[in-house]
């Protein structure tokens, strides 16, 4: 009977042995108090604690948490009531403080997050609060993590996941934005009309400028023709006038090689006369020694007959 009782009391005993064997996993750490005080922090690994005396006390996740908050009503300077939901991204940087800091970490972090919303929005006017997000968002976690160090907290970011403002602001808003677009839909129809006229008046300049290029260069070869034409005409003139030289010089060389005498100068004479009476002059004045030839002409031809 005894041994039995031996064998129990061994397994009792090996049960609690291997219950106070604890196996830490990555991205934990587990809060050992002995006798209700804090003993020290577990880190990844095996552990074991004393049976009765020591004891887990909290496990704390050492990943970074995020944690969405509900809307939060805020006023801004200009005395306009919105609401604003905020993400704030956060990560436990000592097991310790995180666990004896502060009583409700998360509920405290929120109630902080609303309090400094409140402050930042309340020196910004609505536009600012709407166009601002980025200097909130970095204002919002400079201050949480100031005040979360204590609590062995470090907050990551903070974002603003939603801002609401009232039906009537967004109405306002709403018609300010369709006049905008209205507004910039009638400068980009504008600009358009603006542009096509001044693509018109360019073209018409560009046909403008090509027709006179046109009557020029057509002007420039109607001078070049006729320069050309009057050049052969003028050429024709001085070619008749040297062939008419050329004539007389002949006619002159070969009256001179003839030798004629003074009654055959005299005939030549006086057909010359003959010649230009058959112009339009009413009166001929003729030489006296053209008179005595052309009686000797006369006493030539009744001779002949």
């Amino acid at each position: 009977m005894s041994f039995y009782v031996f064998i129990a009391f061994a397994i009792i005993i090996l049960l609690v042995l291997i219950s106070n064997i604890k196996v830490v996993p990555q991205a934990e750490a587990y809060i050992l108090e002995r006798l209700g005080g804090y003993q020290s922090t577990w880190s990844v690994g095996l552990h074991v604690k004393i049976p009765f005396i020591d004891r887990v006390a909290k496990k704390v996740p050492l990943k970074e948490q995020v944690v969405d908050f509900a809307p939060q009503p805020v006023i801004t300077k200009d005395n306009v009531t919105m609401r604003i939901d905020t993400v704030v991204f956060f990560q436990i940087t000592d097991p310790k403080l995180f666990t004896y800091g502060v009583e409700n970490p998360i509920m405290a972090i929120e109630n902080l997050t609303a309090t400094t919303l409140r402050n930042i929005i309340g020196d910004l006017e609505l536009d600012q609060t709407l166009t601002s997000r980025e200097t909130i968002n970095t204002k919002m976690r400079a201050s949480l993590d100031v005040a979360t160090d204590p609590w062995g907290i470090k907050v990551n970011r903070v974002e603003l996941k939603n801002i609401i403002p009232p039906a009537t602001i967004q109405e306002a808003m709403e018609k300010q934005m369709k006049a905008d677009r209205e507004r910039r839909e009638a400068i980009l129809r504008a600009e358009g009309e603006k542009k096509s006229t001044i693509l018109v008046a360019e073209g018409r300049k560009q046909e403008q400028i090509l027709q006179a290029e046109a009557e020029k260069q057509a002007a420039i070869l109607r001078a070049e023709a006729k320069k050309e034409a009057m050049i052969r005409e003028a050429e024709g003139e001085a070619e008749a006038i040297l062939k008419v030289q050329q004539a007389n010089a002949d006619g002159i060389r070969y009256l001179k090689e003839a030798a004629p005498d003074s009654a055959v100068l005299q005939l030549k004479s006086l057909e010359a006369f003959e010649r230009a009476a058959d112009g339009q002059a009413t009166k001929i004045i003729i030489p006296s020694e053209i008179q005595g030839v052309a009686g000797l002409a006369k006493s030539v031809v009744e001779l002949v007959k």
